[in-house]
């Protein structure tokens, strides 16, 4: 056995794997296995060599989807499995040593995130069959946004509907959230007050002090927020009742509007992916360049609003694929925000890319682009569980 934790994140149609090493010296073997459940499957990643391979799984479930993975691994038995877990409720407050009795407490908060908890299950349960024995950690999305007071997560709703049934804000993203709070921290040298904008086709803000979430801008589930790929974000509440009379829509057609045909892509009419966004907007196409402006206001009005949250703000935080390397939403962010103080060097901020830490400020608050690490981050609370549990 080695000291690798083996990172999986299951979805309805795909794993998601990394195995990572306890040093960061040592080479990650990360892929992919996709379109599971259909006649095409595929497994694709980077091997221990550092090249590239593809493999076809043809009508591979789940199981079999992780035992082509385990045969890539070349043998090496790692020391746990982390799993990511969307949405662990008000029980999960950490990562948890998974039993029967966590297993069964995720299941019951399926109906959350139904369309999350049970596609992660599916990988629990597959891996407990393959490596009986083999200690396995559930790291929650949620799990790191427990700290937010009442005042941030209650809704303005009927007590009943909080007591009885757990309506509430819970928040999501928290692995990346954690994951480049904590490095700021490391890289300033501070502790303090920070703004994180978790960029990509999901989006989410947070506010952060001294390593704990006090707000965040996602909710009951990943549509609350910000605008997004597809995602709506924040709508009237009463828009669903509206289409419903108005367009006779079911709700489940409402549903698939809002996370699937909005945010970008409804915006502009052309994509949710904004390096195709920014060159249409050069373009000068006006569907895109209202996408652009619009996904920009809307993070600049949660990081405003969620400052009230800190005591005090060192700075600000951007992380996923657009807030990683988009130089321009960056920068169009940062100018909304005139009052708090942020001055942007606009030389280093257009030179720093995906993969490429870095300080993007020319003075003042701290404006940092950080690649988010979320294996990273699952592996490390895997360990600490691990570590917890034979103390």
């Amino acid at each position: 056995m080695n000291a690798s934790v083996l990172v999986i994140n299951c979805g309805s149609s795909s794993i998601k794997y990394a195995l990572v090493p306890s040093t960061p010296e040592q080479p990650r073997l990360a892929g992919l296995a996709e379109r599971l459940g259909g006649s095409d499957a595929r497994l694709r990643g980077i091997d221990s060599r550092g090249d590239s391979f593809s493999q076809a799984l043809g009508d591979a479930d789940h199981t079999r989807a992780l035992e082509a993975i385990l045969h890539r691994l070349e043998g090496q038995r790692p020391l746990a499995v982390g799993h990511r877990i969307v949405h662990g409720g008000e029980h999960f407050t950490r990562a948890a040593l998974i039993d029967d009795d966590v297993v069964a407490a995720i299941e019951r908060t399926a109906a959350l995130a139904p369309l999350h908890n049970p596609a992660n299950l599916a990988g629990v349960k597959a891996t407990r069959r393959l490596f009986p024995g083999l200690p396995q950690v559930a790291v929650f999305d949620t799990a790191f946004h427990q700290t937010l007071p009442p005042r941030a997560y209650r809704y303005a709703l009927p007590e009943a509907l909080y007591h009885d049934h757990g309506i509430r804000r819970y928040g999501f993203h928290g692995t990346s959230h954690a994951y480049v709070s904590q490095r700021a921290d490391t890289l300033s040298g501070l502790e303090g007050g920070w703004l994180t904008a978790h960029l990509g086709n999901g989006c989410s803000t947070c506010a952060i002090w001294q390593g704990q979430s006090l707000d965040t801008s996602m909710g009951l589930t990943p549509l609350e927020g910000v605008a997004m790929g597809t995602r709506s974000g924040d709508v009237d509440p009463g828009l669903h009742a509206h289409l419903a009379r108005q367009l006779g829509w079911p709700l489940e057609r409402i549903d698939e509007v809002l996370n699937r045909e909005s945010g970008l892509l409804g915006l502009s009419g052309l994509t949710n992916d904004m390096r195709e966004l920014e060159a249409a907007e050069a373009h000068g196409h006006p569907g895109a360049a209202l996408a652009i402006e619009v996904f920009c206001y809307r993070i600049a009005k949660s990081l405003a609003a969620l400052s009230c949250a800190l005591p005090r703000l060192d700075g600000l935080v951007f992380t996923g694929g657009i807030g990683e390397n988009s130089a321009r939403v960056r920068e169009r962010v940062i100018l909304l925000l005139p009052h708090f103080g942020l001055q942007l060097n606009r030389t280093v901020n257009s030179e720093t890319i995906r993969g490429r830490e870095g300080r993007i400020d020319a003075g003042g608050r701290q404006l940092w682009v950080i690649p988010t690490d979320e294996e990273g981050q699952i592996a490390i609370e895997t360990r600490q569980q691990l570590q917890e549990a034979s103390a």
